[in-house]
């Protein structure tokens, strides 16, 4: 080999080992790595927006979940502000409620007995309710303690209830329908049946059947027992709404401190703990967290309502297969529970628009309970709207034992539609025309059509849409089978 091609082999040999391996074949990444940012570390400025958009998702999860107690607390609030506070404070609306009351789809056709209990400051309470009382006892996430009348356990004929707190654990005496709250403070909500007089609903004997009422401690004296207060309710301005700003907030982180741990469960304090509320820990938040609440109770209620207006694509809350008449509950039970789940859209939709919830409503009971189908859409599927004139045709015979009722309200809170007309409900107990064949033509407008007798007219407002409910007290079986029903609202000229 001459020399030449010694270098030229040598040369070729180095070249040879400068030459980059061929690389390997790249790892495959898992799915996640992948999606997060190629497996790094988000930018600090979208991390601490998800972070913000999470706090706001949780603050609507805890609005909507946490209204049936706000919607007691503000009732509880307005009725003490204006009434006082107390076991023996009962008030009563004597000459019925009319739209001067805010509070959500109140009954103008009965007289409301309405109290706030706190069993944490007064220990067990015994409540002697009157006979033919229509009532329950709720605590204040409106969960049935129980019915009272005809369907709770007195069967109408009255009888001593006892309330027991949450962490009640002593001797429980014989003789009382004895229940025990998940919260310290209860709701005694009352209704008692006007007589029909001569020129209408006679409300006295039903007021006089309230004012028997009696509430006390169970282990007082009878002469330290407070003497009953039943301030007239009727015909003042009472605001007994639930928030509707941050003090939604303030009270829901009082409310928490107050009650037990056992009265909400630990997935929805794990809710509320994200957003700061953790039972007797300071609430603080921060400026921008202060800004996605403020978001939070002004949007969460619209999308609440936005859940009521488009309706449910399954449709459980339709009465009828040819009507426009609605079902609070949705086929559900009175607490909300669907054959496998807890509808937490449809409840968030009634604690938007009402209160009170107990099996009388609910249970299909022959004679004794009662019924509320309602719409808020004229026959042809239209919105109804206060601008318009409708009416609404009763077939004879209404399957309601102890009365009837329909009563306009608004469709944003439940309120009652005020007008001049100051109650805007008509009752069986009214002088009210009835046609030929016992069936009855309601009217609704802005001003009364001509041809509609002034005790058949609600008044509405205009440019406002309203609801239209039906109550039957005492629900007959033509009811539950469908025999008789309701005509749609149908819109005049």
């Amino acid at each position: 080999m001459t020399r030449r091609s010694t270098l030229t082999f040598a040369s070729l040999a180095m070249a040879l080992c400068q030459v980059s391996p061929a690389p390997a074949q790249q790892s495959a990444a898992p799915p996640l790595v992948e999606q997060l940012n190629k497996g790094n570390w988000l930018p600090q400025a979208e991390a601490e927006s998800l972070r913000d958009e999470l706090y706001y998702q949780r603050a609507v999860h805890a609005y909507m979940t946490m209204l049936p107690a706000l919607n007691t607390i503000g009732m509880r609030d307005g009725s003490e502000s204006t009434f006082g506070k107390g076991y023996n404070v009962l008030p009563i609306w004597k000459d019925r409620m009319d739209s001067r009351t805010w509070v959500p789809t109140p009954n103008a056709d009965v007289v409301y007995s309405m109290s706030y209990l706190d069993l944490k400051e007064t220990g067990p309470l015994v409540v002697a309710a009157p006979r033919d009382v229509i009532g329950m006892f709720t605590d204040f996430f409106q969960r049935t303690i129980t019915d009272v009348g005809l369907i709770g356990p007195d069967r109408a004929r009255g009888g001593l209830y006892l309330l027991l707190p949450p962490d009640y654990d002593g001797e429980i005496p014989q003789g009382y329908f004895a229940f025990k709250s998940k919260t310290y403070n209860v709701l005694l909500f009352f209704r008692t049946i006007m007589a029909k007089g001569d020129n209408g609903p006679d409300p006295r004997p039903a007021v006089a059947l309230a004012e028997q009422t009696r509430v006390y401690p169970l282990w007082a004296m009878e002469k330290d027992v407070k003497p009953m207060q039943f301030p007239n309710a009727s015909g003042r301005r009472i605001n007994m709404m639930y928030p509707v700003d941050a003090v939604f907030w303030t009270k829901l982180k009082a409310f928490v401190d107050d009650e037990p741990v056992a009265a909400i469960d630990s997935e929805l304090r794990g809710v509320l703990a994200s957003i700061g509320i953790v039972k007797g820990q300071p609430f603080n938040p921060s400026p921008k967290q202060q800004e996605l609440l403020k978001k939070a109770v002004e949007m969460a209620p619209r999308m609440i309502l936005a859940l009521r207006q488009l309706g449910r694509p399954d449709e459980r809350d339709r009465y009828y297969k040819d009507r426009q008449y609605l079902n609070t509950w949705a086929g559900g039970t009175a607490e909300w529970m669907q054959d496998s789940y807890l509808d937490v859209n449809q409840r968030a939709s009634y604690f938007q628009i009402a209160y009170s919830s107990a099996p009388a409503m609910v249970m299909r009971t022959l004679g004794a309970g009662s019924k509320y189908p309602f719409t808020f859409k004229d026959a042809q599927g239209e919105f109804l709207n206060g601008s318009n004139s409708y009416r609404l045709h009763l077939p004879p015979n209404p399957p309601a034992a102890l009365f009837w009722a329909v009563t306009a309200y608004n469709v944003t809170d439940g309120t009652m539609v005020e007008t001049p007309q100051l109650m805007p409900s008509i009752n069986g107990f009214n002088k009210v025309a009835t046609n030929s064949d016992g069936s009855v033509d309601l009217w609704f407008g802005p001003s009364k059509p001509a041809d509609a007798p002034d005790s058949n007219f609600i008044q509405t407002v205009g440019g406002r849409n309203f609801l239209v409910a039906l109550r039957l007290y005492g629900t007959g079986v033509e009811f539950f089978d469908q025999t008789w029903k309701p005509d749609d609202v149908v819109k005049v000229n």
